[in-house]
C-alpha cells in the first residue's frame, strides 16, 4: 500500500492519523486480491517466514498464509490492521499471521525472514523510503528474497507536474539499497503494465516496476 504523510492546511498529519482517516472513509478500500507480482514471484517457492510491509487490509498476508507461509504483517493504520485480522479469521489463517503496528520511519519488526515484501510502499520523501527499504533488506535471511513493487508513474486521472514529480526506476531502487554485489543476486528488475480502475470505475493502463533480489547463503 502507498503509505506516506498527509497534509491539511499546511500542517503535517502523523501517518497513523492520516491513514486511519483514509481507511474509515469506506468499508473496504482495496480489491481484496493479492498483488499479482507477489503471486507470480512466489510461485513454486517453499513457504517459510514472510514479512509484509505496509499490509493495508491484509490481502497479501492472508494469501501468503493460505499458501503455507508464516507471516508478520505490518501497517501504520490500526483500522487497516483490524480489518486485516478479520479477513484472516474468515479465511481460517488467523494463527499464521502476526499483525503488528509500526510507523516504519520510527520502528521496524524484529527478526529475519525468507521473504520480505514491500508492495507500493511509497513515501513523500525518497530518502525516508530508501532508509526503510535498506532496513527491509537487512531483514532478509540467508537464501531469502526481497521483493519491492512500486509505481512507475502517476495514474492518468491524477493531475501532477509530470516533469518534476517522478518515481525511481528498478535500477535506482537497487542502487539506493547499497547491497554488496557478492552477497546478493538480482532475480528480477522490470517495468510492466497493468490495468487499474479509476475513480469513475473506468479501466486505465498504469505502469509499475518490480525489483527482486536474493541474499546469497
Amino acid at each position: 500500500m502507498a503509505h506516506g504523510n498527509g497534509t491539511s492546511g499546511g500542517t503535517a498529519i502523523p501517518d497513523h492519523e492520516f491513514w486511519d482517516t483514509f481507511y474509515t472513509e469506506r468499508d473496504q478500500i482495496w480489491s481484496g486480491n493479492p498483488n499479482v507480482v507477489l503471486v507470480r514471484e512466489t510461485h513454486g517457492r517453499t513457504p517459510g517466514t514472510a514479512l509484509d510491509l505496509g499490509c493495508g487490509e491484509g490481502a497479501d498476508a492472508v494469501w501468503l498464509a493460505g499458501q503455507g507461509w508464516r507471516v508478520t504483517a505490518v501497517d501504520v493504520s490500526r483500522v487497516a490492521l483490524g480489518r486485516a485480522a478479520e479477513r484472516a479469521a474468515a479465511a481460517g489463517v488467523a494463527d499464521r499471521v502476526d499483525w503488528q503496528w509500526h510507523d516504519l520511519s520510527q520502528s521496524f519488526p524484529e527478526g529475519t525472514f525468507d521473504l520480505v515484501s514491500a508492495q507500493f510502499l511509497h513515501q513523500p520523501g525518497e530518502i525516508l523510503r530508501e532508509r526503510i527499504l535498506r532496513r527491509a533488506a537487512g531483514a532478509v535471511a540467508p537464501g531469502g528474497v526481497l521483493l519491492i513493487v512500486g509505481h512507475a508513474g502517476f495514474p492518468a486521472w491524477e493531475e501532477h507536474d509530470r516533469e518534476e514529480a517522478r518515481f525511481p526506476t528498478p535500477d535506482e531502487v537497487l542502487a539506493a539499497l547499497s547491497l554488496p554485489e557478492d552477497g546478493w543476486e538480482v532475480q528480477l528488475s522490470e517495468e510492466h503494465e497493468r490495468i487499474q480502475n479509476g475513480p469513475d470505475g473506468q479501466p486505465a493502463t498504469r505502469r509499475d516496476n518490480a525489483l527482486k533480489v536474493r541474499r546469497r547463503g
